[in-house]
């Protein structure tokens, strides 16, 4: 007798099924059980409202730090058989790459990761930020007031890094200054001896991370054992609170991040977040970051969507789009052009936390 087939398998029409794609391994793995939580929350707010087209709201979970084939494969079949009606989450452009044009056009698809812009594929909605919006502002600001001239980018070896590290030399053209040197390693990078030297003899006054989870972890440690934070600071575009904590509160000297969202952001909205997650979850819950609540934003945005367009079909869902907004911890959000519009901060670590030192 054959065994049952697992529940997100059976196409339950009063059901709206997504398929939340998040890091469950690899450098992204660390931040994966708060991007879980967050977008159930998420789900459980929505469902509480009614859930969408007067259906319930579930998650399929798929394991986004798989190796992108494998991922698309995976999304891919639940589509077919129905089992889900829209996808969203956190992970990698390259697993976004791979996704996109096996699903965008069959299911609604919210990508919630800060990526380097030019996604144009119709049926992919993106929450997160661009260099344009992120970097560029935080080059600007440390330029002027820090005086910060010489740049040295620090990134893995995939599309992400490598479109922004040419997006930074025009920032840091503009900003009076340049790229002296750049470095892409690959996922799950522990020895950063060399890349240390090449910084160090290029007399860098600033390193642009863009690095993933554990592997930025690994570079801050080492980057503070080697005494480089002692004359050279750090700005990441994709570092959130539970990277501090994996550094540690000795590695995070002089280090700058850039993004929507900070735990520590003093709002309304993310007081409202913070008091939610805390009564769901317990204070026992992984650390809230800009990284995992992008996915609390990511269903947010997909049930508006669908809510919206009064269906789940992709074409309908593509032209009511410019007219959706939703409020989350981040505010009140609108879509333009399939993207989110919305705040960016500039943030220094303080030990295990940060502080917002400028909205951008």
């Amino acid at each position: 007798m054959s065994a049952p087939a697992p529940p997100w398998l059976t196409v339950d029409r009063a059901v709206v099924s997504i398929a939340l794609v998040y890091p469950m391994r690899g450098p992204a793995g660390m931040f994966g059980p708060t991007c879980e939580l967050c977008a159930q929350l998420a789900v459980e707010e929505i469902n509480a409202g009614g859930g969408v087209l007067g259906r319930e709201v579930r998650l399929v979970p798929v394991d986004g730090g798989a190796p992108p084939a494998e991922v698309a494969a995976e999304v891919e079949a639940l589509v077919s058989v129905g089992a889900v009606q829209g996808v969203t989450g956190w992970h990698i452009s390259s697993v976004r790459q791979a996704l996109a044009p096996r699903i965008a056009h069959r299911v609604p698809y919210v990508y919630t990761a800060l990526y380097e812009g030019g996604e144009r594929t119709e049926g992919v909605y993106l929450t997160s930020e661009t260099p344009d919006a992120q970097l560029w502002p935080a080059i600007r600001l440390l330029a002027g007031e820090l005086g910060v001239r010489r740049w040295f980018v620090v990134g893995n070896d995939y599309v992400w890094p490598r479109r922004t590290a040419r997006a930074a030399q025009r920032y840091a053209l503009r900003a009076g200054g340049r790229v002296v040197g750049q470095a892409f390693l690959p996922l799950e990078t522990h020895d950063f001896d060399v890349v240390l030297r090449q910084i160090e003899r290029s007399e860098a006054d600033a390193v642009v991370m863009l690095l993933v989870g554990a592997d930025a972890v690994r570079f801050n440690r080492a980057f503070a054992r080697a005494g480089m934070d002692q004359r050279c600071l750090r700005l990441s575009t994709l570092m959130d609170e539970n990277m501090l904590l994996g550094s540690g509160a000795g590695a995070t000297r002089r280090l700058y991040s850039t993004a929507g969202f900070f735990a520590g952001l003093v709002t309304q909205e993310n007081l409202d977040f913070h008091g939610e997650f805390a009564r769901r979850f317990g204070v026992e819950a992984p650390p809230l970051g800009s990284l995992g609540e992008s996915c609390y934003e990511g269903v947010m945005l997909l049930a508006a969507l669908i809510a919206q367009a009064r269906t789940l079909d992709v074409r309908a869902i593509e032209t009511a789009a410019d007219t959706v907004a939703y409020h989350g911890p981040r505010g009140r959000l609108r879509l333009r052009r399939r993207h989110v519009r919305q705040r960016i901060y500039l943030a220094e670590a303080d030990g295990l936390d940060f502080t917002v030192l400028a909205q951008l």
